[in-house]
C-alpha cells in the first residue's frame, strides 16, 4: 500500500501531513501527486469527498518550497467557484505549509479590496481566488499573472454550472504559456473537455471510481409527495420535512437541508426556527461575515441544522454530518451526488432523504439513472391529504340545517311587456334612478270629480 512517504514530497510537507494524522493517500492523491511533482499537467476526475484538495495542495507546496514571491506577481494560482470552497482550500494550505515560509492571499467577495491589496503588494506564493474577484483586482491594475508557475482549477464542473467558463478562459490567457496546470472536476461535460484539450498539454489523466457515484455508506430514501392543493404545497412540504427530521430522532445529530432557490432557503430556515428547530440559512446573497459565522457554528456543533443552496454543496468540509435532506430535487443529477456527499464521509454512515413532487419526477428519474440505483421509497410521515371536499364543521352544519328549515320566499315575477308597447315616459325619477316600480303614476282613483268635468260645464258652474 502506498504511503505519503513514498510520494517524494518535501520533508517539511511530510512532517505537516504526519502532524495532521494522515499516513495513506487516497486513490486520487496517489495518482495525481507523483504526476504533478514531475511537472506534468494533471486532469483529475473524482467525486466529492475523495481528497482532491490535497491532491494539488501537497505537490504545489513542495514545488514552491524554493523561491521567493514578488510584489503583485503570485507564483501560483488556485481558482475556486465559491467563497466557501476557496476558504477551505486556504485552510488546507495553512495546515500543510506550517513548516514552510510561504505566503498566501485569499481573494473572495465580501471582503475589503484594501485589505486584499495590501497582501498582494507584499507578494504571495499562493493566490486563492474566485474568478470574479480575481478579474476585479486585475482590471484595477493591482495584480499581474505573468509570474504564475502553477495554476489550479478546482471543481471545474461547478464553474461550468455557475457560468464562469468565459472568465476561466480569459484567466488562462493572462497566465504564461509555460505554466503547469492542474485541473480537477467531478464530471466531464463536453464544454470542460474542450477547455482541457485547449489549455492543458498532454495531461496525466487520473480518474477514480465511476463518474458521479454515491458513497455506499449513505442510506438513501425518497418521499413521493403530492400536496392537497397547489397553494398549500409549500407549507405541506415543510411539514413533511419537519416530520422526517422528527422521525430520525436522536440519530439526526446534525443535518444539511438543500433547496434549489435562495428564497426557499430563507423561508425554510425561518419556518424551522418558528417551530423550535435550531436552524440557520446560508446562500450566496448573504454577507460573507454572516456566512462565515454560520459555517463555523455548524462545524463547531453549535448549530444543528444548516439550510443551504448549492453554493454549499461543494467545499463544505464537515466530517460528521449525520443527515442530508433534499427539500427540492436538484435540477442537475450530478448535484444530487454532491449534496448527499456531505454525509457518510471518511467511511462513516449517513442518511439522505429527498422530497419529490410530481413536477420533480423527471429530474428524479435522471438521478436514479445517473447513480444506477433505485432509491428506496419512504412512506410520508404525514398522512396524505384526501382529494375529497373538506367536511362541514358542526357550527356550519347547524347553520345549513336552520337555513334549510326556513320557508323559501316567493319572488314576484314581472309580466313582460309586448315589444310594440309604448314606452312609459311618466316614471318617477327618485332615488331609484328612474327604475319603474310598477305603481300607478299620478292621482289614480283619487282624482277629484271637478277635474273630470268638461270646460263648458266648469264655466257654467
Amino acid at each position: 500500500m502506498t504511503k505519503f512517504s513514498d510520494l517524494n514530497l518535501n520533508p517539511k510537507v511530510l512532517k505537516a501531513i504526519s502532524d495532521a494524522g494522515y499516513e495513506t493517500p487516497t486513490p486520487i492523491q496517489a495518482g495525481a501527486i507523483p504526476a504533478a511533482l514531475e511537472g506534468k499537467d494533471v486532469l483529475g476526475i473524482a467525486q466529492t469527498g475523495t481528497g482532491k484538495t490535497a491532491s494539488f495542495t501537497l505537490p504545489m507546496l513542495s514545488l514552491l518550497a524554493r523561491g521567493r514571491a514578488r510584489a503583485r506577481m503570485p507564483r501560483s494560482l488556485v481558482l475556486c467557484p465559491t467563497r466557501e470552497l476557496a476558504a477551505q482550500v486556504a485552510e488546507n494550505f495553512d495546515t500543510y505549509s506550517k513548516h514552510l515560509k510561504l505566503t498566501k492571499a485569499l481573494l473572495i467577495g465580501g471582503v475589503s479590496f484594501k485589505e486584499q491589496d495590501i497582501l498582494i503588494d507584499r507578494g504571495v506564493d499562493v493566490l486563492i481566488a474566485t474568478p470574479g474577484r480575481l478579474l476585479d483586482h486585475f482590471e484595477r491594475g493591482k495584480l499581474l499573472l505573468t509570474g504564475v508557475q502553477v495554476m489550479v482549477v478546482d471543481e471545474a464542473d461547478r464553474m461550468l454550472d455557475m457560468g464562469f467558463i468565459p472568465d476561466i478562459e480569459r484567466i488562462f490567457k493572462l497566465t504564461p504559456f509555460t505554466r503547469q496546470t492542474l485541473f480537477f472536476s467531478a464530471t466531464m461535460a463536453p464544454e470542460i473537455e474542450r477547455i482541457t484539450s485547449e489549455f492543458l498539454s498532454a495531461p496525466a489523466r487520473i480518474e477514480v471510481a465511476r463518474q458521479a457515484t454515491a458513497s455506499e455508506t449513505i442510506e438513501q430514501g425518497v418521499v413521493m409527495f403530492k400536496a392537497s392543493r397547489r397553494d398549500r404545497e409549500g407549507s405541506e412540504k415543510r411539514r413533511v420535512l419537519r416530520e422526517l427530521i422528527n422521525s430520525e430522532g436522536d440519530k439526526c445529530t446534525n443535518a444539511i437541508i438543500f433547496c434549489n432557490r435562495k428564497t426557499d432557503v430563507d423561508i425554510t430556515a425561518k419556518s424551522l426556527k418558528k417551530y423550535g428547530y435550531d436552524a440557520a440559512p446560508i446562500h450566496g446573497d448573504l454577507d460573507q461575515s454572516q456566512r462565515t459565522r454560520t459555517l463555523e457554528s455548524f462545524r463547531n456543533n453549535e448549530l444543528r441544522i444548516l439550510v443551504a443552496s448549492d453554493v454549499a454543496a461543494r467545499g463544505l468540509d464537515v466530517p460528521s454530518v449525520s443527515h442530508v435532506f433534499n427539500f427540492d430535487v436538484p435540477g442537475h443529477a450530478e448535484d444530487y451526488v454532491h449534496r448527499i456527499g456531505r454525509t457518510g464521509r471518511a467511511g462513516r454512515e449517513g442518511k439522505a432523504f429527498t422530497i419529490c413532487t410530481p413536477r420533480d419526477e423527471k429530474n428524479f428519474d435522471a438521478v436514479e439513472k445517473l447513480i444506477q440505483k433505485e432509491i428506496t421509497r419512504v412512506e410520508s410521515p404525514v398522512k396524505s391529504a384526501e382529494k375529497k371536499d373538506k367536511p362541514v364543521e358542526k357550527q356550519d352544519r347547524r347553520r345549513s340545517e336552520k337555513k334549510a328549515a326556513e320557508p323559501t320566499p316567493v319572488k314576484e315575477v314581472a309580466t313582460p311587456k309586448p315589444k310594440d308597447a309604448p314606452k312609459d315616459r311618466g316614471r318617477s325619477r327618485g332615488r331609484s334612478g328612474g327604475r319603474s316600480d310598477n305603481k300607478v303614476v299620478g292621482m289614480g282613483d283619487h282624482m277629484p270629480s271637478f277635474i273630470a268635468l268638461s270646460f263648458d260645464d266648469r264655466r257654467a258652474s
